[in-house]
């Protein structure tokens, strides 16, 4: 028999489809979940640009369904056998954690070549159906049941919450994204899209010794790029010089023309932005040859760069301004006011604090 003090009362903002109003709905939900799960109390969790994206129906995820995977919390129970974090510490009740975006089979040939984030058994926070015996899968709830196979990183107390919770999906993809460029000491770097990713690559480059380039048509995003180390802003009108490496976080296909065109000798372009159906870019392939250049896509993140992201902000979120870039802190049974300042973009994220049920 399960006892009232073995449960917790977990909470829920249900997506029902493009158009339609979320729900909140309780569910009392086990202290200690399944073997090697843990349940975690949302701290913060922060509307993404593919959050934006499904609900305004550009694109497909499960419905019904729980939204949300850029957020913070706190262990509340951990599964038997234990849960390590991704540098081996072991995970215990109190501690505060981000965790990736996706869990993994650890078993496949997708995972035993590195490719985890494409894990044939892939399961992705935030886009999930709803099952109504496990609906905690998401990041706009009290909880979130962690499942084995979910890369863990626990977060210093000095780190605030608006700078953590897009740790596991902005921050990581971007540093996945460096991961891919090699060395950046010394070397000129273009950033196409200074949104939230292209914001944080910023001042990523920026702390690795490079020279930074940022391109956005927004006079706001530009001036934000400038403040998190840019040495250069341009709005796009007037095509960069030539660069060592080009980041490419807008998704737009004149972006990638721009960053492709800019290459200097032995460079390297990364296309991280481009997950939503585009025009055609052509390449052409005597340059890509006689350059040495190399054109790498980036989508999502191994554990390491989860690692990484949280081991830049601890170090250095006291030198740029991330949070400021996330604005609001919404109860979430007011969650839809937070997609609605998001659509107006004031800011890169809008926060959502799960333990407000009510708007407070």
């Amino acid at each position: 028999m399960t006892h009232a003090k073995d449960l917790v009362l977990a909470c829920y903002a249900r997506w029902d489809g493009v158009g339609r109003p979320f729900a909140v709905v309780e569910r009392a939900t086990p202290r200690v979940p399944g073997r090697g799960e843990l349940l975690v109390r949302v701290d913060m969790a922060t509307v993404c640009g593919s959050d934006l994206h499904t609900v305004s129906g550009r694109r497909s995820s499960p419905v019904p369904g729980v939204l949300g995977h850029e957020q913070v919390g706190t262990v509340v129970g951990v599964g038997e056998g234990g849960v390590l974090c991704v540098d081996g510490t072991p995970v215990a009740p109190g501690m505060r954690v981000v965790w990736s975006v996706i869990s993994s089979c650890g078993r496949c040939d997708r995972c035993a070549r590195g490719l985890s984030q494409k894990c044939r058994g892939l399961r992705k926070y935030g886009h999930e159906p709803l099952l109504e015996g496990a609906p905690l899968t998401g990041g706009f709830a009290s909880h979130c049941v962690v499942l084995p196979g979910t890369a863990v990183v626990a977060v210093p107390d000095g780190v605030p919450d608006e700078v953590a919770s897009p740790a596991s999906c902005a921050t990581a993809t971007v540093a996945a994204a460096l991961a891919a460029t090699g060395p950046l000491a010394d070397r000129r770097v273009l950033v196409t899209g200074a949104g939230m990713l292209g914001l944080t690559a910023v001042a990523m480059a920026v702390t690795a010794g490079a020279r930074v380039v940022a391109v956005d048509p927004d006079p706001l995003r530009r001036e934000q790029a400038r403040m998190f180390g840019a040495a250069e802003v341009l709005d796009g009108a007037i095509p960069p010089e030539e660069v060592d490496v080009a980041l490419e976080f807008s998704g737009r296909s004149s972006a990638v023309r721009v960053c492709l065109d800019s290459l200097g000798m032995g460079g390297t372009a990364v296309l991280v932005g481009s997950v939503a159906p585009d025009d055609p870019v052509r390449v052409d392939p005597e340059r890509l040859v006689r350059g040495l250049n190399r054109i790498v896509g980036v989508h999502n993140y191994r554990p390491e760069d989860l690692l990484t992201a949280v081991e830049f902000l601890a170090a250095h979120h006291d030198s740029f301004p991330f949070a400021d870039l996330v604005e609001g802190r919404f109860a979430l049974g007011d969650v839809g006011s937070a997609f609605e300042a998001a659509r107006l973009r004031a800011a890169p994220r809008q926060a959502v604090a799960p333990g407000c049920v009510l708007p407070m």
